[in-house]
């Protein structure tokens, strides 16, 4: 089972790594990988979001005794499970596998705690930047983004998944 997952992480590393050379002036091949990574885990996201919204649960709302829970929140609650693991197999094995050393629960933890984080600084920042600033939702959208994404890329790379030598 070993060398499956490290057939299938070698494999997408090379996917990755192909497509590469256009961007080497712009950025660092870790910082590619994970874009390229996290890009995918991100349309992976939203096509198992859209499939478990309109076609396992209906658009309906699910009814558990006295709890309504809505067919977006259920559809969220649903996918966020497996995405999450599959971004933090990409992360640990695809974009900083030099930091494979360090046990996996503890980098599984500290992943969690950033990916809350990120949660909640996707809410604050849209909160901000339209009720405050008063921008559209979607440029809104756009600066959270990327306040976002570069937040975790960072703390993924100085927390979550240090070298332990660091």
């Amino acid at each position: 089972m070993k060398e499956k997952l490290h057939f299938v992480k070698d494999k997408i590393i090379a996917l990755i790594d192909f497509f590469y050379p256009p961007f080497n002036k712009m950025m660092d091949k870790r910082t590619f990988r994970y874009a390229a990574a996290g890009g995918s885990n991100t349309l992976f996201d939203i096509l198992l979001y859209s499939i478990t919204h309109n076609f396992i649960l209906h658009k309906e709302i699910i009814h558990l005794g006295s709890l309504a829970i809505s067919p977006y929140i259920a559809a969220f609650l649903f996918t966020f499970p497996i995405t999450f693991v599959t971004g933090f197999l990409l992360a640990r094995y695809v974009v900083f596998p030099e930091a494979s050393g360090t046990k996996k629960r503890i980098q599984l933890s500290k992943y969690l705690l950033i990916v809350m984080i990120c949660i909640v600084l996707n809410y604050v920042f849209l909160k901000f930047f339209v009720e405050i600033i008063g921008w559209w939702p979607l440029p809104a959208k756009l600066a959270t983004t990327v306040v976002v994404v570069t937040f975790s890329y960072f703390s993924q790379k100085k927390f979550a998944f240090r070298k332990q030598n660091d």
